[in-house]
């Protein structure tokens, strides 16, 4: 059997999109999302955001998630740091290949799906959850902001390293899976 490479990142990257809450909960996102194993980090702006970065503040809130991110990868021994950008607005990240919005109600998480993006504690307007839009459920219940972007991400890791696999899903004796 051969040598794992550890520095070799995973395929496929995998990106968790979110809105910013309120408060310090931003940096505690960042920090689980990094322990995670997630490859892009962005922060969102979204129809309902109530909290937006503007001017001069976004290059310092920046500087403060990498440093989060940074400091984080080194405490999990992770070999790579996370990419942390934004904000973005969803809408532009929507269009991006493999992307999804996480919503209740939605599909599960697949590796197909590698982009997904957590809403504002409103939920994605109407124009966000637009037709053509991959939905992805994450579950019964509402999640808060951070919590969704953990989940989101601990599903798709989980997938990515093969601790747990897709089950088909039977929809009228078919097998989709």
């Amino acid at each position: 059997m051969g040598m794992i490479n550890f520095a070799d990142k995973p395929e496929p990257p995998i990106t968790i999109g979110f809105s910013i809450p309120k408060g310090d909960r931003v940096e505690s996102a960042v920090q689980k999302l990094t322990e995670i194993g997630v490859d892009h980090i962005v922060v969102l702006h979204a129809e309902r955001s109530v909290v937006r970065w503007e001017g001069a503040r976004v290059a310092r809130h920046l500087e403060r998630l990498r440093r989060v991110a940074r400091e984080a990868a080194m405490q999990s021994r992770r070999p790579w740091l996370p990419e942390v950008s934004g904000p973005t607005e969803a809408s532009d990240l929507a269009g991006a290949p493999g992307a999804a919005l996480c919503e209740p109600g939605g599909g599960p998480p697949s590796l197909e799906r590698p982009v997904l993006l957590v809403g504002p504690e409103g939920g994605w307007s109407q124009r966000e959850l637009r037709p053509t839009m991959g939905i992805v459920g994450l579950g019964p219940q509402i999640l808060r902001v951070e919590t969704a972007a953990l989940s989101a991400a601990a599903l798709l890791v989980a997938l990515r390293s093969g601790l747990v696999t897709p089950t088909p899903i039977v929809v009228n004796d078919a097998v989709r899976g």
